[in-house]
């Protein structure tokens, strides 16, 4: 098997995980959690998000794997393939590092640390509804517009492996 199969083939797997979480985030969790009062709402997602702040391995390897993977697909698809197959696969690279990983580094996760910063029992009522205002509509909005672009993202690298 060619090192470029290997790689695409990874780089679809990484890739879907990442998408399958940041899916089940926008239709379950966030949807789940958006139920409760919120100092409850905070304290949840603050629990959720500490579990991968404290550099849960599995996560890390996913999510950090499918950086790298992607990346080594770029490589050696720029050195093997031609044509529309390159433009796919650059178009493919370009939509997951800009449209996941931006916001994810740029919106998502500067609101989790400030979250992840609050005293969440300290605070007033109205300053955790504050609060709550101030994250959910943001971090909901980023993780959809990362939801879509991984799941394009996807497709267009399982698009490529068929026709590789």
């Amino acid at each position: 098997m060619e090192p470029l199969h290997v790689a695409l083939m990874l780089s679809i797997i990484l890739c879907s995980l990442v998408a399958g979480l940041l899916f089940g985030f926008a239709i379950v969790v966030m949807p789940g959690i958006a139920k409760l009062p919120d100092k409850n709402y905070l304290l949840a997602f603050k629990h959720m998000d500490g579990i991968i702040q404290n550099n849960q391995p599995l996560f890390l390897l996913v999510w950090a794997g499918s950086i790298l993977s992607i990346i080594i697909t770029l490589i050696l698809g720029m050195m093997n393939l031609s044509g529309t197959q390159t433009y796919l696969l650059i178009f493919a690279s370009i939509l997951y590092f800009l449209g996941v990983q931006l916001p994810t580094f740029r919106f998502n996760i500067p609101l989790n640390n400030s979250l992840q910063k609050l005293d969440i029992e300290a605070l007033e009522d109205s300053q955790a509804a504050m609060a709550r205002l101030g994250f959910e509509t943001p971090w909901n909005r980023w993780n959809r517009i990362r939801t879509v672009n991984a799941i394009l993202t996807v497709s267009m690298l399982l698009f490529l492996l068929i026709r590789y």
